[in-house]
């Protein structure tokens, strides 16, 4: 449902900050205003809309999630928290999916080879695709086989777990020997990296987020489940949304970067700084370095970085390629801003344009997934959470602290 994005652990500027009490990461309207009264579990339940059902266990375990992690309960970042919530999940913990069966099975149906060889290549994924389609049709019973059952389901968890059971299936019946290694899928890893079902729960985080970031000791299949919790779903959702340092002026640069990933509203404005200076025409989408699927990065030199190169070399700048791909890998955290290329760039536009460097604008990212009707991109998205961020505002300001 939203661009792959590899997202990394709260930076340990951060972290250190939060343990230690210490003056507050980000800008004022995330984490400073130490001073902003601090709301109480009933006045966040006034802060969600009426038409929740059971506003105060949700307005409860917002309280608490925001203790757990020393987030300030000031009415800006609960009302940013409420906002993405209610975007993704208008508040239920496991949401039906109109047309979510019907759509999982037009899935598997028309793009299933292609899906198993882009994740397990061609030499396993096509046997492996093959023996999975007989599965669906055969087991574990021809009257009511798994793709029966898969057209019937109505939220994600549903899917999942069907997901899961036939993965454990095929692991205990399918006979890999005959297969240079394919031996490593057998078990809970194959069913992982084939599970489709990436964002979940009611924050629709997504699960290698989860992983990096467990709240405690538990299997994968655990961590799945725990996600389509109210509390889960909530935890690694506001984990997500707001244990991270940056210095927007404007809350929906945060919300675009809960969509197209961490920082990816800043990445997108060095993208444009870079454009102007180097008068190319780079996609603003704040990828500055290539990611395979599990979030490692490819040794492929991007566009962007082929356009750093290019503008370093003719203004004399002294960052060699290697130091380059160091500074960009640091793309998803607040330090990139301390690195040689960042400064750089800043200063290369300051002097050619007279112009303050930009710090934050809207990512081009389009959004597409089974889930969705058709194509959206982060601008929608972020416009929309803003649209609620700016509602709760209004309520917000009837409370008495």
């Amino acid at each position: 449902m939203k661009k792959s994005v590899h997202h990394r652990v709260l930076h340990s500027s951060c972290l250190l900050v939060l343990v230690l009490g210490l003056t507050a990461c980000g800008n004022g309207s995330w984490w400073s205003n130490d001073n902003d009264p601090q709301l109480e579990s009933e006045q966040i339940r006034q802060l969600i809309p009426s038409r929740v059902n059971n506003r105060k266990a949700w307005a409860q375990d917002i309280f608490d999630i925001s203790e757990e992690l020393k987030i300030p309960r000031s009415k800006d970042n609960i009302c940013t928290i409420i906002a993405v919530v209610d975007q993704e999940s208008n508040f239920v913990a496991n949401p039906n999916v109109p047309g979510l069966g019907a759509k999982a099975v037009h899935e598997v149906s028309t793009r299933l080879k292609e899906k198993f060889e882009d994740k397990l290549g061609v030499t396993l994924g096509g046997p492996i695709a093959d023996y999975f389609e007989q599965v669906l049709k055969n087991q574990p019973s021809p009257a009511d086989n798994y793709l029966k059952q898969m057209s019937r389901v109505k939220n994600e968890k549903e899917l999942d777990v069907l997901y899961r059971e036939i993965f454990d299936y095929m692991s205990k019946h399918y006979h890999v020997s005959a297969l240079t290694g394919a031996a490593k899928l057998v078990g809970q890893d194959f069913a992982e990296k084939l599970n489709p079902i990436t964002t979940l729960g009611s924050m629709q985080v997504h699960i290698n987020y989860a992983k990096e970031n467990k709240r405690s000791s538990m299997n994968t299949n655990e961590l799945r489940d725990d996600l389509y919790t109210e509390y889960g779903g909530l935890y690694y959702g506001i984990h997500r949304l707001m244990m991270y340092p940056a210095d927007y002026n404007k809350p929906i640069y945060r919300f675009a970067d809960y969509n197209s990933g961490m920082y990816s509203s800043r990445n997108s404005a060095f993208q444009k700084m870079v454009n102007k200076v180097a008068e190319i025409d780079l996609t603003l989408d704040g990828d500055l370095l290539s990611y395979d699927k599990n979030g490692d990065v490819r040794p492929a030199t991007t566009d962007t970085e082929k356009a750093l190169m290019a503008l370093f070399s003719k203004n004399n700048v002294l960052v060699t390629p290697r130091q380059l791909r160091n500074d960009l890998k640091k793309e998803k955290e607040k330090s990139f801003e301390k690195t040689q290329t960042y400064i750089a760039v800043s200063k290369i536009y300051k002097e050619k344009t007279g112009k303050d460097p930009i710090y934050a604008i809207m990512p081009e990212v389009v959004i597409s997934g089974p889930k969705l009707s058709r194509d959206y991109n982060t601008n929608w998205y972020a416009s929309r959470v803003n649209g609620r961020y700016e509602t709760c505002m209004q309520r917000a300001k009837r409370i008495k602290t």
